[in-house]
């Protein structure tokens, strides 16, 4: 008696030549041409005031949204998510990613992607959001920033030599 755990009658459909588009059509979202894209994405470091506004007021709104929708609590965002760089960057390419998701051409895996990848970030906005410390403290604590000095004698010398071994074999 066959059973239908039989794995010799067990058949994955081919589209035979036609595999790849297959694919794509199942995946559309990872096959999306250029040009295709859900918007702009930015990065902060090299947005115009005029960008900036604009990114600004959209991620405000969304995270406001964000917020409400998964009952997020201010450990994980706090008040003051604004005013420190790692968590809008969590919060920015969070907000990237929710819209690449709903993407009219996307076959319906990127809302599921989206959700499988949402407890990661959050994890990510808790520590980010312990590290900096305002929700302890129940004020904003500012953070410290460190600025790396690229001028130093010792890394100007670092930089100008090799690194790699050298063909001596």
């Amino acid at each position: 008696m066959d059973s239908l755990d039989d794995v010799e009658r067990f058949e994955i459909p081919s589209a035979g030549a036609n595999d790849d588009e297959l694919t794509a059509e199942l995946f559309r979202a990872a096959f999306r041409p250029p040009g295709r894209a859900a918007g702009v994405t930015y990065r902060w470091r090299e947005m115009t005031p005029t960008q900036a506004a604009s990114v600004w007021g959209a991620l405000a709104a969304w995270v406001r949204w964000l917020v409400a929708t998964y009952q997020l609590t201010t450990s994980v965002v706090p008040d003051c998510w604004w005013r420190h760089s790692e968590i809008v960057a969590e919060l920015y390419a969070l907000q990237r990613a929710e819209l690449a998701s709903y993407a009219s051409d996307d076959s319906g895996f990127g809302p599921l992607a989206f959700h499988e990848r949402l407890p990661h970030a959050i994890e990510r906005l808790r520590t980010h959001t312990r590290t900096a410390g305002c929700v302890g403290l129940q004020k904003h604590k500012e953070p410290v920033t460190r600025d790396l000095r690229l001028d130093e004698p010792d890394f100007l010398e670092w930089q100008s030599a090799p690194h790699q071994m050298a063909d001596e074999f």
